[in-house]
C-alpha cells in the first residue's frame, strides 16, 4: 500500500472517532546509571501528551543500554519496530517518541521517517506537536536543526568529560574505575572530593598491592629482567599452577576462560606502566559504535594519548628503571633493511593433519609457514603431539606457478587473488602438497574431517581442469 493511501486511511480511522493506534519508542543510554522506571516514565507522559485525543498506545519499544549513536536496526528494540512496521499486518498506525534526542543522532531521522512512511506509518515528535511532514518547510528546518544539537550534545559532554578524566588522572592521580591490573586490589583513598558526591557516601579509591598475585608480579619483572623468555615465563606458572588473572578474580572477569596463562597475558603486564606506581588512564579508548553497558568494544591507544600521573599514586611492583630497560628488551626487532615482512599467500595455506590455518612465520630469511597443531610456547610440549609442520613460500609459490600456467604468477599476487577468488587453500603436511575448495575444520582429527574436493600437485592436468 502507498503512503498516501495508508495516509488517507489513517485520516478516514481518525474521522470515523477510532482514533490511531500507536507505538511508543523510548530508549536509555545505560544501565548502571539510569533508572528504567523513571527514564520510561517521564518520556511515555510526554508521549501520551503529545498524541492526547488522537489516539492510544497500543504497543511500547524501549531500549536500555543503547547509544543512540547505535543505528535503529543495531538496537534491539527498535529493531524490532522497524520490523513490526514492516509486516503488512502491523499492529499500529504510527510511531511516537518522548523526545528527539532519545531516538535520534544525526541524520537517522531521515532514514526511520523514510521507513516508517514507506509502510504507511507516521512518525509524531512532542517537537512538532504531532506527526511530521517533512514537505512542510517548517518541518524540514525543525528536523535539521533537531539532529544537529542531537549530535552536538553528544560531541560537547564527550570532550568535557574526557578532558576533566584526563586532568583528574594526570594532576590528582586519581583510579578512575576499571579492573584493577593483576598484583593490585582497591582500598579506601577517602571521601570524594565534590562534597555533593561525598554527602551521598561516595569514597574515593586507590591502589595497593594484592598479598596473593602482588609476589608474582614482582617474580615476572624479575625474570624478565633477566633475560628470560616470555613463553617461559608463561610455561613455569602454569607449572607452578599459579591462578592466572582472570582466574584470580573470578567475579570481574567472568567473560574470560580463566583457563591458564598465555605469553599475550605476560606481555600485558609487563608492558602495564601502572606498576610503575603512576596512575595511567586512556590506554584504551572504547569504539564509537556497540551499546553503552559492560562489554563495550575496546582498543589500544597511542602511547601520546595516555595520562600519566605526574606523581607516584601507590605502591610500585617495579621500580621505572628496570621497567623501561624491559620495555627495550621488547621492542620488535627491525628487519634487516627496515622495511615490512609481507606474507603473499597469508590465510592460504592449511594444515592436512589438523585443519588449522598455518601461521606466517619468518625462518632463515624468508617468508613461510608454520603449523604447531595448537601447542602455544606458554605449555611444555605434549610428546604425543605431531610435530610442526612447515612450508616455504618460495616453494608453493614455485608449485603454483608450474600447476597454474595460464596465470601470471611472476610476483604471486596474481595467484594468491585466483586462489582467493575461487575459494581454495593449500593443503601442507601430508604425502602431497593440494589444492582443494576452502572448507574449514579446525581443530578435527583427519578421520573426522569430511572429504574436500581436492587437486594434488602430483597431478597438474587434473588440478587445471578441476579449477576450471
Amino acid at each position: 500500500m502507498s503512503p498516501r493511501r495508508a495516509g488517507a486511511r489513517l485520516r478516514q480511522r481518525t474521522v470515523e472517532g477510532h482514533g490511531l493506534k500507536f507505538a511508543f519508542y523510548g530508549r536509555m543510554s545505560t544501565v548502571e546509571f539510569q533508572d528504567r522506571t523513571t527514564s520510561l516514565g517521564w518520556q511515555r507522559e510526554v508521549a501520551e501528551e503529545t498524541i492526547r485525543r488522537h489516539g492510544v498506545i497500543v504497543a511500547e519499544y524501549f531500549d536500555e543500554g543503547c547509544s543512540r549513536r547505535l543505528p535503529w536496526r543495531e538496537r534491539p528494540a527498535a529493531a524490532r519496530l522497524i520490523a513490526a512496521a514492516e509486516n503488512p499486518n502491523h499492529p499500529f498506525d504510527a510511531v511516537v517518541v518522548g523526545e528527539y534526542e532519545r531516538a535520534f543522532y544525526g541524520d537517522q531521522f531521515d532514514a526511520v521517517l523514510t521507513a516508517l512512511r514507506e509502510q504507511g506509518v507516521q512518525l509524531w515528535l512532542p517537537e512538532a506537536g504531532g506527526p511530521v511532514n517533512l514537505d512542510d518547510p517548517v518541518h524540514q528546518a525543525l528536523m535539521l536543526l533537531l539532529g544537529s544539537q542531537s549530535r552536538r550534545e553528544i560531541l560537547r559532554a564527550r570532550r568535557r568529560v574526557l578532558a576533566a578524566m584526563h586532568t583528574q588522572a594526570r594532576v590528582q592521580g586519581r583510579f578512575l574505575g576499571g579492573r584493577p591490573p593483576y598484583g593490585y586490589r582497591l582500598a579506601d583513598a577517602g571521601p570524594h572530593p565534590n562534597r555533593t558526591h561525598a554527602s551521598w557516601g561516595r569514597r574515593l579509591h586507590r591502589l595497593e598491592p594484592d598479598p596473593a598475585t602482588a609476589p608474582w608480579v614482582r617474580w615476572i619483572f624479575r625474570q624478565r629482567a633477566t633475560g628470560r623468555s616470555v613463553a617461559g615465563i608463561a610455561r613455569e606458572l602454569n607449572d607452578r599452577g599459579i591462578p592466572c588473572p582472570s582466574s584470580a578474580d573470578r567475579d570481574r572477569n567472568r567473560h574470560r576462560t580463566g583457563h591458564e596463562w598465555i605469553v599475550r597475558t605476560v606481555v600485558g603486564i609487563l608492558e602495564n606502566p601502572r606498576y610503575t606506581g603512576r596512575q595511567v588512564w586512556n590506554r584504551h579508548g572504547a569504539r564509537t559504535t556497540g551499546p553503552a553497558h559492560h562489554g563495550v568494544p575496546t582498543r589500544p591507544s597511542a602511547a601520546r594519548g595516555w595520562a600519566r600521573s605526574e606523581k607516584v599514586t601507590h605502591p610500585a611492583l617495579v621500580d621505572e628503571t628496570t621497567f623501561l630497560e624491559i620495555q627495550g628488551m621488547r621492542a620488535a626487532r627491525p628487519t634487516k633493511y627496515g622495511g615490512t615482512r609481507t606474507y603473499v599467500l597469508a590465510g592460504l595455506v592449511q594444515c592436512q593433519l589438523c585443519g588449522r590455518r598455518m601461521d606466517s612465520h619468518w625462518v632463515n630469511g624468508r617468508p613461510g609457514y608454520r603449523c604447531r597443531h595448537g601447542h602455544t610456547s606458554a605449555r611444555n610440549r605434549p610428546p604425543e603431539l605431531a610435530k610442526n609442520v612447515y612450508a616455504r613460500e618460495d616453494h608453493l609459490l614455485n608449485d603454483l606457478r608450474a600447476r597454474f600456467v595460464e596465470i601470471d604468477g611472476t610476483n604471486g599476487a596474481a595467484i594468491a587473488d585466483y586462489l582467493r577468488s575461487n575459494n581454495l587453500t593449500i593443503m601442507c603436511g601430508g604425502p602431497t602438497r593440494e589444492v582443494r575448495h576452502a572448507v574449514h575444520h579446525a581443530h578435527l582429527p583427519p578421520q573426522t574431517r569430511p572429504p574436500a574436493t581436492s587437486c594434488c600437485y602430483s597431478d597438474p592436468a587434473a588440478m587445471r581442469g578441476s579449477m576450471g
